[in-house]
């Protein structure tokens, strides 16, 4: 569903207060079950913020309550400095793209365009300048029938850039689209942040989030594990120094000069993994080259996003390369 709203407002209570969406202790209740449970958040104005959790976490829940889709059971929301409970003065500054892209088949995408922009009483003289925006100069006239699923993503983000949003959500943005349509999302995304707009993209794509969010918000079973910068979330997280020299038998006396330090290591394809902070490259690089074997490379691993996911979690790490698409479904 694509949903855009009547024009654009100012952004003074956005900037007022600093953060684009704040709640406090946000619950959605389904019977006995919380979806959504006590959930606390702050997005700050200006970022890509990442919203990731495993499948039944609350995401999509959260987001249909933040555009007044769904009411709360308990608790308080405030979008671009406005509560919840005056909906129509925030939805005009805020665009959303979520269930995936709605349109008429059938008819161009400057006529689907023209639709909502009429519905939501926004200047036509908007569409063609977005079209280009997303990548879709000269693509404007064709039916959207003939449209890749990267295409109508793309025209799905024009439509909800329609009322000039201070604040855009966006629910699985690069869901089912090949590598070079996930970066023409990724480049697409980072230009919006440069002209001020403030994303919310729930995604289950975390080596993705990982490249493009600023900000995190981690929710699991209903509550958050985790917001803040990503940077943050990374930083401390296990760290392994990758080295490499000439022969195996340097390698094993590297090995050992690590354990004399009490760091274990892992003899991998013509390297050795230590475990050990980055801090210890340069004592090992000397101790090493002491005991006559030479670094040919060094590098430092830190654990990536997915993994610290999986921690924060407690979820199981096997086959994480395979699980990457189970846990961020609809909630």
């Amino acid at each position: 569903m694509t949903t855009t709203t009547g024009p654009a407002a100012s952004n003074m209570a956005s900037a007022a207060t600093g953060l684009a969406i704040r709640t406090e202790h946000l619950t959605k209740r389904y019977g006995t079950r919380a979806a959504v449970d006590g959930v606390s958040l702050e997005v700050p104005t200006g970022v890509i913020a990442g919203f990731v959790g495993p499948n039944g976490a609350g995401k999509t829940t959260t987001i249909r309550m933040l555009l007044a889709l769904a009411q709360p059971t308990e608790g308080h929301i405030e979008v671009l400095g406005i509560p919840s409970s005056r909906p129509e003065d925030y939805l005009p500054r805020v665009g959303a793209l979520i269930e995936g892209p709605a349109f008429y088949p059938g008819l161009s995408a400057l006529r689907n365009l023209e639709v909502l922009a009429a519905l939501g009483g926004i200047d036509r003289r908007r569409i063609d300048p977005l079209l280009a925006q997303v990548g879709l100069r000269g693509r404007g006239g064709d039916a959207v029938r003939t449209y890749s699923q990267g295409m109508r993503q793309r025209l799905g983000i024009a439509a909800a850039l329609l009322p000039s949003p201070a604040l855009l959500i966006l629910d699985e943005p690069t869901n089912g689209l090949d590598p070079a349509g996930i970066q023409e999302i990724r480049l697409l995304l980072r230009d919006l942040r440069e002209q001020g707009i403030t994303i919310l993209m729930s995604s289950h794509l975390l080596a993705e989030v990982e490249q493009i969010a600023d900000w995190i918000i981690l929710l699991n079973q209903g509550k958050v594990a985790y917001q803040g910068r990503v940077d943050a979330l990374l930083k401390g997280q296990q760290t392994a120094l990758i080295v490499g020299a000439a022969t195996p038998d340097e390698l094993r006396i590297i090995a050992a000069v690590a354990r004399e330090h009490q760091y274990e290591s892992e003899l991998g394809d013509g390297n050795l993994r230590v475990l050990a902070p980055a801090s210890f490259a340069g004592t090992l690089n000397q101790r090493a080259l002491e005991a006559g074997a030479v670094i040919t490379e060094l590098h430092v691993e830190r654990s990536s996003l997915e993994e610290t996911f999986f921690s924060l979690t407690e979820q199981p790490t096997i086959n994480t390369s395979i699980t990457a698409g189970t846990y961020g479904g609809a909630q």
